[in-house]
């Protein structure tokens, strides 16, 4: 029996071993790395700042908060908020508005960085290359309340360019075409910078993958199919999974920015719904109970994703 003890260790030892294994050899390889460490002491201190020390602020949509209270001292309210959000008569459309916009945003607009990581690969001149990538990296760091402005100028039928062919109407103050235009000038916006992590995976492919497909007598095309893809597709699903998570978030300041009454129908989403009755009236309780409900979605929806995504055979990010 003794023998046979020893030879069986218990599964709480083994997991003891292992883990004064890992502090073992985080010891060793600690003075080799320590630079990297320091690096990465910033990101780590605005993370728990900004990320992880907010979160104790929820308690907030539990209650009925008062600014001259504070979070403790204001009295408990339990579900109400959450009972209010739900009852609202504009809730359902407005979950409807910010659901159908976000998907629309995931299906036409998620592939696109894709795309055009693909083809600014594909460049060989490396200055043009260089310039592409510049150019389609540039919206991004336009502000919406710009973009905005632009947009407005440009489709105006009095000044804008639209005005050469007779349009009438403004297509942006049109229930009809709003969704898409939001769509496209999102798209328009971001995809170039969405580009930037699938062409650092494009970056790290061996290119003896390429010459044994080229002696192969592979095409361009079947490269990029039978290579290039296959090769990125886990950070194609890492990065789906994320985005499936902002499921609820339609984005603030392009809907704030470009919406307005005659297309608050079709344009009002979560995010403008609870700063106009939220934060905008002070009701700060109501607020939370709003962004918890969009964070407890999101978590189930990266959960989904990545449950999908690791029966796939993908490694995903849990």
């Amino acid at each position: 029996m003794e023998a046979v003890k020893q030879k069986n260790p218990s599964p709480k030892g083994t997991v003891m071993i292992q883990s004064e294994s890992k502090w073992k050899k985080f010891a060793k390889n600690f003075p080799v790395h320590k630079y990297y460490y320091l690096l990465m002491i910033p990101g780590l201190l605005t993370l728990l700042l900004f990320r992880y020390a907010p979160m104790g602020g929820i308690i907030i949509a539990f209650k009925d908060f008062k600014i001259a209270e504070g979070i403790f001292g204001s009295p408990w309210a339990g579900l109400h908020w959450f009972k209010m959000l739900f009852s609202n008569s504009q809730f359902t459309r407005v979950l409807y508005n910010t659901i159908y916009i976000s998907l629309s945003k995931l299906v036409f607009g998620f592939p696109m960085p894709i795309i055009l990581a693909i083809m600014i690969n594909e460049v060989k001149n490396v200055p043009l290359k260089r310039s592409i990538q510049s150019i389609v990296y540039l919206p991004h760091f336009i502000s919406w309340v710009v973009i905005g402005g632009i947009l407005f100028s440009m489709l105006s039928p009095t000044v804008g360019i639209l005005s050469i062919f007779g349009f009438s109407k403004n297509p942006l103050l049109e229930p009809s075409n709003f969704r898409t235009l939001i769509v496209l000038s999102d798209i328009w916006k971001e995809a170039g910078w969405g580009t930037v992590v699938y062409l650092a995976a494009i970056t790290g492919i061996s290119e003896e993958l390429y010459e044994a497909a080229t002696i192969d007598g592979a095409n361009r095309f079947q490269k990029i199919w039978y290579i290039t893809l296959p090769s990125i597709a886990s950070t194609i699903a890492v990065l789906l999974i994320l985005r499936t998570g902002t499921l609820l978030t339609a984005g603030f300041d392009q809907l704030y920015v470009l919406q307005s009454p005659a297309t608050m129908d079709v344009g009002d989403v979560l995010d403008t719904f609870v700063y106009r009755y939220g934060l905008a009236q002070g009701r700060f309780s109501f607020a939370t109970a709003a962004g918890l409900f969009q964070s407890v979605v999101g978590l189930i929806l990266v959960s989904i994703s990545n449950m999908f995504a690791r029966r796939m055979g993908q490694d995903g990010i849990l």
